[in-house]
Parts: C-alpha cells; structure tokens; sequence
C-alpha cells in the first residue's frame, strides 16, 4: 500500500517545473541502481556463507589437516565503511536476505550516532575503519570518492590478504583502487544505464522489500538487461576467481576445489530441464586456467592465487566459456533467483540470456 498515493504535496516531483519533468527518470535509474548493487551484493554473501560451511568437510576428506587459518564453519564477518543511503540500505539487506547475524555485521562511519536504528538491533556502529578491516572477511566500501584516498591510507596496514574488499565507488576505477590500496582481493561492480530506461523499480519500498518482487528480482539477474541498468559480467567472473582464492588460502586441492565448484554454482536445476542433471554442465580445471598451465600442475597441488584486478580487467578462460555458454547462463540463473526463494523455468532464463546476449 503505497501511503503517498493521494498526497500529491508530499511526492517527490511536487512543484518541478513542466520543462524539468524529463529529467525525473533519473530518480528511478538511482534507485535502480541502488537495488541492483544490494542484490549483487547479497548474492556474492549467501555465496560466501555456503562456502564456509562447505569447505571444512572437502577439506576433511581431502586428508589436508585444519590448520589455524581454515575457516571452522563460524559466521561469514562483514564490515562496512560508510553509513550513508547506501550503506544503511545495504546493512538492512544483508541483515535480513542472507541473513547475517547482527554480530557479524559492523559499521564504521565518521557519524555512528546517526545510526542508532542498527545499534538497537545489535550491530556495532564507531567509527574506527582500521580496527574494521582487520576484523572482517569482506568489506564494503559505501564511502564518496572524495574520502576513499584518506580510507585506503587507514585501511591499508590492517587489510589481509585473504580479505575481499567490495568497491561501490563507481567514479574510482579498480587499476587506482589497486594502487591506493596495495591490494589484490578486490571486486567493483560496473552498471551501464542503456537509452531505453524503463523505470519498474518503484518509489516508497525499501531494498528489501523490492527484492520480494519477482519482476523486479529477475531484473537484476546477471545477465538481465530489463529495468534498462546492464551489470558488466566481468564482475561474474571476479566472484568465481574470489571464490577459489579462498579455497586456495584454506589449502583445499585442485580436485577438491572443482567439486565444491560444481556444488556451489551448479546445484540448482530447473524443474523442466530436459537434459537431466547427468548432462548439465560442469565446470573443468581449463575453464579457469590456461590448458598449458593444467597440464604441469601436479594432481595434488593447489590452485595458484589470482588477482582479481586483473581478473575484471582482462580476458580470462572463464570469460569465454560464461559468454558462449547457455546453459551454464541459465544454471547460474536458477541459482541466483533460488537464493533469493523465487523459482524460475527454463524458458523464461533463456529469454533473459538471449536478451542480455543481444
């Protein structure tokens, strides 16, 4: 029920001259791009925590011994730099569609009285980004380019390797992230706004809310183009390469590290789909490394560490292989729309690959 419907006072165009009124679609592409980076988030998180529970088991059967740094089935840590609109609408998000505990979720903004709707539902709210980054597995930077040199000073001596730091500030490019943050592990989303922008996002629901919607929810599936915001796929590969940096800092083998692969991203089928699941397509070491690079390396051995700049930057073997392939696009679709408890069929996610495709 939309409690603005008949207040035409209250509304957000209310009193913009005729002549502006073309520039209003504007404020449906923000919140568009709003929505779509708290999904893409989300799902990079649900991502994250079935992962830790996966791997200590693959690690128990691969015989390799749970040394201190292996990851025990704890909760994913989530830190956030920034308590702008962003980050309170991403925080919420988080809180309720992963879910990620309160106590695993924190806040550092210069303003942490401003957000005392968190503190009371038990996230820690300071403002002290050094001591939030060394506690954190991923980290989102929610902050105004104009902050983030003096972020990335602070930030720097604490960052771990093994720590993901998650870029929502579109105007620094990942090359000078890199740089100020002599760092890796990192993944920006990209969004394109196309000519033909078709505002379906709505007005008065939080992020939450509209992530209920099954229209909207299928608009910011990766390889959607609908709503008239495209998301670069590059970002797709930058998740899969993040998730086997982790399995290679946890010391799970290469045969290990395919099958949680195959688990993680492929265990999601249509009810219709045609095939059956013994033909669905699986993932090979070659579809991530280069064919020469497999052939000289040891059965037992790890996967070498990847950096993810260069992942969302250049050609990879995965880029390819996630661009010609249909049914893996449609395969990460059900998975994308399962996380998020909303089924899909096959023709529908065929549409959406052709679309986006096109």
């Amino acid at each position: 029920m939309d409690l603005l419907e008949d207040l035409e006072s209250l509304k957000f165009e209310y009193g913009i001259q005729e002549e502006d009124y073309s520039w209003l679609y504007l404020q449906g592409r923000y919140r568009g791009l709003m929505i779509k980076a708290c999904a893409h988030a989300t799902f990079f998180c649900k991502l994250l925590h079935k992962l830790r529970v996966s791997l200590p088991e693959k690690l128990t059967t691969s015989g390799e011994s749970l040394g201190e740094t292996t990851i025990t089935g704890d909760e994913l840590k989530v830190g956030i730099i920034g308590g702008g609109h962003l980050g309170k609408q991403l925080a919420m998000t988080l809180l309720q569609l992963v879910p990620i505990p309160a106590e695993s979720l924190r806040i550092s903004t210069r303003r942490p009285e401003t957000l005392d709707e968190f503190q009371k539902l038990g996230i820690q709210c300071f403002y002290h980004n050094a001591n939030l980054v060394g506690w954190a597995n991923v980290v989102f930077l929610c902050c105004l380019p104009s902050q983030l040199s003096h972020i990335c000073v602070e930030i720097q001596p604490n960052l771990e390797e093994v720590c993901i730091v998650y870029s929502f500030v579109a105007a620094i490019p990942i090359p000078r992230l890199k740089l100020l943050l002599n760092h890796t592990n990192i993944l920006r989303p990209q969004y394109q706004c196309v000519a033909d922008f078709v505002n379906f996002w709505g007005t008065n629901k939080d992020i939450t809310g509209a992530l209920q919607d099954p229209a909207i929810l299928q608009a910011t599936c990766p390889y959607s183009s609908a709503g008239g915001i495209v998301l670069n796929i590059k970002w797709l590969e930058g998740v899969f390469y993040a998730i086997l940096n982790i399995c290679t800092a946890q010391g799970l083998p290469q045969v290990q590290v395919l099958q949680l692969l195959n688990e993680l991203f492929l265990s999601v089928h249509a009810e219709d789909c045609e095939e059956g699941e013994a033909n669905c397509p699986q993932f090979q070491l070659w579809d991530f490394i280069s064919r020469f690079y497999v052939k000289s390396l040891p059965q037992k051995k790890f996967l070498p560490w990847f950096d993810l700049t260069t992942v969302q930057l250049s050609e990879t073997p995965l880029s390819q292989h996630l661009t010609a392939n249909a049914a893996l696009q449609d395969h990460l679709t059900y998975l994308y729309r399962d996380f998020f408890g909303i089924s899909l069929s096959k023709e529908h996610s065929s549409e959406d690959s052709v679309d986006s495709t096109s």
